[in-house]
């Protein structure tokens, strides 16, 4: 067997999306789902989890948390760490993107989205942005248009800090299960369930 095949990964991806589902569950989020694509051509990776706040099983509010895995930049901090001796740190130049969207049931078209952006940014702050974004359909001419809300949240994940072992994704979760709460009482206002 040559060394190619004992080689291991500097970062475990996969691990991390594990370890990132029990900090959700402990951080009071029940998960429901989970899936993984891989792109034939590219191999770029991405990693679907499903999940909303523990106690608001059956509510009308779905977080989905994307992961999504460039194989160039793992390839490229792969090259990096195998240079390393083992009291070396990696360069924190290398990072993968999670983004978090809260779809939500729809809204009234009188809901005030300016007003939701602006709660929301003091929220999220600096560290987890937030955009808020809205589109009305109408499934037939005889129909009124319903109005969806999103609101999605991006940070990325630093790989040296993977790779050193440091937990840097609580602060996220927490702004998450906050962020969960708060669009839950937004629509039960705006929906009037």
């Amino acid at each position: 067997m040559t060394l190619d095949y004992l080689h291991m990964a500097a970062v475990d991806i996969p691990g991390f999306v594990t370890e990132l589902k029990d900090h959700a569950m402990e951080h009071g989020f029940h998960v429901h789902d989970e899936r993984h694509f891989v792109e034939t051509y590219s191999m770029r990776q991405a990693w679907e989890v499903d999940l909303h706040p523990e106690d608001a099983c059956g509510e009308p509010l779905d977080l989905h948390l994307n992961l999504d895995v460039e194989p160039r930049i793992i390839l490229a901090f792969e090259d990096q760490a195998a240079l390393m001796s083992d009291d070396e740190t990696p360069e924190d130049s290398y990072h993968i993107l999670l983004s978090f969207t809260w779809e939500l049931p729809p809204a009234d078209k009188d809901a005030d989205l300016l007003r939701l952006a602006i709660d929301l940014s003091a929220i999220g702050g600096v560290d987890l942005p937030l955009e808020v974004s809205a589109i009305d359909t109408t499934a037939s001419p005889t129909d009124s248009p319903v109005r969806k809300v999103a609101v999605v949240g991006r940070t990325s994940i630093s790989l040296a800090q993977l790779y050193s072992g440091e937990d840097t994704i609580c602060p996220t979760l927490d702004k998450c299960l906050e962020i969960s709460k708060f669009l839950l009482a937004k629509t039960v206002k705006w929906t009037g369930e």
